[in-house]
């Protein structure tokens, strides 16, 4: 790979780390879609994108928790069954062929719905904890299934059912995706696998678009421009589902 190669792929991995950040997302199916795109070998994508996961939730979780938007008590019950989920899913390797591009086109779907949702409802109102613990159980599966955090499933979920307004979900979901990567990638290791040397390339331009973008989506855009984001990150994870294997 030569500079200009390697300079064009730094970009693009900035700019996805800047858009996911900015809704409280790491950006492990942006980085999937740019490093599918490029051509790099299937057993180099997911511990890749899941490091940069890591990385760029950390910081999300710790702007958006800054800025007063976490919620512990809406955070918890989803989480505590996720993490175990989420490494059985990082262990597990099942054909793509069918359940990826079903889950995309439920993203693509939730990324139109997001798309007119003018503005946060006036009252949120959180789910038991019988429906949290279910609900984060499937969704760790699947995190550790697709190579991402799983906040691409939970927070357009937190939104739709007005269990949490648009900024608290995006500070929820940044730390869900934190601990369901780390727990993905402890499962990829479980398999015998390594971490590639190039995921240490891709860490600093990711860090950087992930410190701006989580900056201006936790202090500085409207709720509206961060709604409207979040449907541009949906639509990028769909496709990637659908269209990447």
């Amino acid at each position: 790979m030569d500079y200009t190669q390697l300079s064009l792929i730094s970009f693009a991995i900035a700019l996805v780390a800047f858009l996911y950040s900015s809704v409280g997302h790491g950006g492990a199916s942006g980085y999937i879609a740019v490093m599918a795109l490029c051509g790099f070998a299937s057993e180099l994508i997911k511990p890749t994108a899941l490091v940069l996961n890591i990385l760029v939730a950390s910081i999300g979780t710790f702007q958006f928790w800054r800025a007063g938007y976490f919620s512990w008590n809406l955070f918890w019950p989803f989480a505590l069954l996720s993490v175990p989920a989420a490494f059985v899913g990082g262990f597990m390797h099942l054909p793509p062929s069918i359940f990826k591009p079903m889950i995309g086109f439920v993203l693509l779907f939730s990324a139109v719905r997001l798309f007119f949702r003018s503005s946060d409802p006036l009252e949120v109102s959180p789910p038991s904890k019988l429906i949290s613990f279910g609900v984060g159980t499937g969704i760790g599966l699947l995190s550790g299934l697709t190579g991402t955090g799983g906040g691409i499933f939970l927070t357009p979920l937190l939104l739709f059912r007005r269990w949490a307004h648009t900024r608290s979900a995006a500070a929820v979901s940044a730390l869900f995706i934190l601990v369901n990567s780390v727990a993905g990638l402890v499962g990829y290791f479980s398999s015998g696998q390594s971490i590639p040397s190039f995921a240490w390339v891709l860490a600093l331009p990711a860090i950087v678009g992930g410190m701006f973008g989580s900056q201006l989506g936790s202090h500085c855009f409207p709720v509206r421009t961060v709604s409207m984001l979040l449907s541009l990150v949906l639509i990028l994870a769909g496709s990637k589902l659908i269209f990447t294997r």
